[in-house]
């Protein structure tokens, strides 16, 4: 992947492959975190990595409706906020944290 990257012009930049719903622990915390499947529930791990003030954008099961909801996930001083901010459609997630 790192070969494309840089045959596709641009920088060099750090690349790991594996379960996304494990994070990447060794480099956090992380001021931003995105998931780009739909998830049953947001991966622990992930909110974990989550750094104070950082914001985590995931695509969540809605059991209610069967469809998907965005949320966003603050960390804050008090805690995890979570906003709901609207119906939307991506592919489930696989791995450990996934369908």
């Amino acid at each position: 992947i790192a070969a494309r990257l840089r045959a596709a012009g641009l920088p060099e930049l750090p690349v790991r492959c594996g379960d996304g719903g494990l994070g990447w622990p060794e480099e956090a915390p992380f001021d931003r975190i995105l998931i780009s499947a739909a998830c049953p529930r947001t991966p622990e791990p992930l909110l974990v990595q989550l750094a104070p003030g950082g914001i985590l954008a995931a695509p969540v099961d809605n059991p209610l409706t069967g469809g998907q909801v965005l949320e966003t996930i603050t960390r804050t001083e008090d805690g995890l906020r979570t906003d709901r901010r609207g119906g939307c459609v991506f592919v489930p997630l696989v791995g450990r944290y996934g369908r």
